[in-house]
């Protein structure tokens, strides 16, 4: 079992932390300069501001976390040391407690990531030419509901 908790604010560096590290490890399209234009919206508006569940350690550090907006999922990031442990899949599970409908956009270039929610049950519903900065950068869109739902609990 996975603990998850919610947020707080000392939470925001290792969430960080948390984010460069996943951001680095599944990005590779993304340039030094991209990063630095997204590491200062995450980490000066975003994370301190944000509502998030976070999965910890069992000395209660951040090792993941993810972030919504109604039944949207906003942000899903996951130390990459901590990658093949079900950390996602658990954190994807606690949203699903509000109701078995779900979104959330995936950069297209991101192999990773478009696996990880093929494999639970998400189906492409659209596609952005741009991201939400309005950069180059394709987003898919992504749903998950009753009828496609995988196992994000992998019981």
């Amino acid at each position: 079992m996975i603990p998850i908790r919610s947020s707080r604010p000392d939470d925001v560096p290792a969430l960080f932390a948390v984010w460069l590290a996943a951001v680095r490890s599944t990005h590779d399209f993304l340039s030094e300069e991209d990063i630095g234009f997204y590491a200062d919206l995450v980490r000066d508006q975003y994370l301190p501001a944000a509502a998030l569940m976070v999965a910890v350690d069992g000395d209660d550090r951040p090792v993941g976390f993810l972030g919504m907006s109604g039944r949207k999922i906003d942000t899903l990031f996951v130390d990459p040391a901590w990658h093949g442990r079900g950390i996602g899949r658990a954190l994807v599970a606690r949203a699903l407690e509000g109701g078995p409908e779900l979104t959330v956009d995936v950069n297209e270039q991101n192999s990773t990531a478009r696996a990880f929610y093929r494999r639970l049950g998400f189906r492409e519903v659209g596609r952005s030419a741009l991201d939400d900065s309005g950069r180059p950068f394709p987003l898919l869109h992504l749903a998950l509901d009753g009828a496609s739902q995988g196992n994000p609990t992998g019981a």
